[in-house]
């Protein structure tokens, strides 16, 4: 009995010894690009923290963490559009302690943008890290004259456009047509009758559709070889294609690119509060906010990283950002329940056809 009470001691005390001297864990729920290697292995050296990435996307982050109620994850980066409603129907995220987050190192106006699109009975759920537009990436020595979604359908492009079956090419039409579907986002029936006349107007362009992307690498291949030259893109991606041949680039609609903002939003059930806050307020540090943009491909709401970014992703970024582009961007504001399932029924429709 005395040996098996010293083994089971001795074990005990191996246990304990290998907890204390395990590495902290940072379990980061993000986008590809968001994490770069180099930037985990800095910020390791830093506090010794570990970072378990999981690539994700809004629909999955949501999934996921509805799922197990809020746990698995410490940290997660949904879009600020995508924080209101499942909190509300979900409760899968805590609010913030924004006196733990170094808000000096904040663009202001997207940190207050982001913060007022995440607040939830008084409570903060969200605030910027990554931010870009939705417009188009455009061959401009082919297609120079694409400025809506209504151009894209014009016969001259006919098998030479791509674009995805998503929401975002919806409110384009929608935006194209001289409709403001987001200040109809609080009447149902009436974003129901704005949505449904641009799932129109998108199924009938679908002549012109070489073919619908699905990933950033689909889309990229289809443009180098010529077969398409104009999509509904990121910005990122027609910073990426400029920086192969000045041809390219991203062009902003003229009806105001989409804008939106991804964020920090730390997990219901997170087990790990102090290591997310300790990564919120590194990875917005200008040098290494710097890193992740030349990574991603889309700017960050880190103060000063813009100057600190590659050369040439910051010559496209400026010439397709004039002031007058900036002022115009329709940021996304939080999608009310229901809306998505309008949506989705009438892309299900289009993809169909």
């Amino acid at each position: 009995m005395r040996k098996l009470l010293g083994t089971v001691l001795t074990s005990a005390a191996f246990a304990l010894i290998g907890t204390a001297g395990s590495a902290e864990t940072l379990r980061l729920l993000t986008w590809g690009g968001y994490a770069p290697e180099s930037v985990i292995t800095a910020f390791k050296a830093e506090t010794g923290i570990d970072v378990e990435v999981t690539l994700s996307n809004n629909e999955d982050m949501i999934s996921k963490l509805r799922a197990t109620g809020g746990a698995g994850f410490d940290l997660a980066q949904p879009s600020q559009d995508r924080i209101l409603g499942p909190q509300q129907e979900f409760g899968i995220y805590k609010p913030l302690d924004l006196s733990q987050i170094d808000k000096e190192q904040f663009i202001g106006d997207l940190y207050d943008a982001s913060v007022a699109a995440t607040t939830v009975d008084g409570a903060a759920y969200g605030v910027a890290h990554i931010w870009g537009v939705s417009g188009f990436a455009v061959d401009r020595s082919v297609a120079g004259d694409i400025k809506t979604y209504a151009d894209l359908c014009s016969a001259d492009y006919a098998g030479k456009i791509s674009m995805r079956t998503k929401r975002i090419a919806l409110l384009g039409f929608a935006f194209a047509a001289g409709e403001d579907p987001f200040a109809a986002y609080s009447d149902p029936a009436k974003y129901e009758e704005i949505i449904t006349a641009a799932a129109t107007a998108m199924g009938e362009c679908k002549a012109n559709v070489k073919a619908y992307w699905s990933g950033a690498d689909d889309l990229l291949a289809m443009m180098r070889s010529g077969e398409v030259v104009a999509a509904e893109a990121w910005d990122a991606t027609g910073f990426k294609l400029n920086a192969e041949d000045a041809k390219w680039n991203f062009v902003a609609p003229s009806t105001g690119a989409l804008g939106w903002i991804d964020t920090f939003a730390i997990p219901a059930k997170g087990e790990n509060d102090a290591a997310a806050y300790k990564w919120i307020n590194f990875v917005m540090r200008p040098d290494v906010a710097a890193q992740i943009v030349n990574q991603a491909g889309s700017f960050s709401a880190s103060k000063g990283s813009d100057d600190l970014v590659d050369p040439a992703l910051r010559a496209a970024y400026q010439e397709a950002f004039p002031p007058e582009v900036i002022s115009n961007i329709k940021w996304f504001p939080p999608i009310p329940a229901g809306l998505e399932d309008i949506e989705g029924r009438l892309l299900d429709q289009i993809a169909a056809q």
